[in-house]
């Protein structure tokens, strides 16, 4: 699926709903008022040879998804006012991204984890140039990928392993040296089912 700037506007202004998305972790239905709110920014850099999608890897130490390919974002304070607030902050915080360089266009479905979090992806536009400072503490690497690349359902894989005695399946998405697999694997497959539908 090949997208320009003016296009991928346009899918999400269409309203359009995809035929269907990814609820959430396979087997995570935790009650709705059991769940915190967060939200991650989905960044679509505006690069002149083609729009890339910015992750992150998660520092090792970590107590959750340690060491995984993850978008900028978190747990919803009681300062921000939308999960746009939240994602813009969160990426300022963990990235250092400037807002000011993010067109906000659409949300994608929310997702839930298996640890308890209801996500709102926000999809952003990022105009270069920008300068990033990550937080040591939380990011050990900011990288990006083709967003062509991600759409592209022949690269969406399904795997399974056991948790707790259970067999659960989950979307990986490996590029390079970068094995991209759960909610944010899911989250992408959600992007290219909601730019599909549209």
């Amino acid at each position: 699926m090949e997208l320009d700037v003016t296009r991928l506007r346009s899918r999400f202004a269409s309203g359009a709903a995809p035929a269907e998305t990814i609820y959430g972790d396979q087997g995570a239905r935790p009650a709705a008022r059991e769940l915190v709110p967060a939200s991650v920014l989905v960044p679509i850099v505006a690069r002149p040879e083609a729009l890339t999608v910015l992750l992150t890897r998660r520092t090792a130490h970590l107590r959750d998804h340690s060491g995984q390919i993850a978008f900028p974002g978190g747990r919803a304070e009681p300062r921000d006012r939308t999960p746009e607030a939240t994602a813009l902050r969160e990426a300022r915080e963990e990235i250092g991204l400037d807002p000011a360089r993010v067109e906000l266009i659409g949300r994608l479905s929310d997702y839930h984890t298996r640890t308890g979090f209801r996500v709102t992806p926000v999809v952003g536009v990022v105009t270069p140039p920008f300068d990033l400072r990550p937080d040591a503490d939380e990011v050990d690497a900011v990288f990006e990928v083709p967003l062509a690349f991600l759409l592209d359902p022949r690269n969406h894989q399904r795997h399974s392993r056991e948790i707790q005695g259970r067999t659960v399946h989950y979307f990986a998405i490996p590029y390079a040296e970068h094995y991209i697999w759960g909610a944010t694997a899911g989250m992408l497959v959600n992007l290219y089912r909601t730019l599909a539908g549209a």
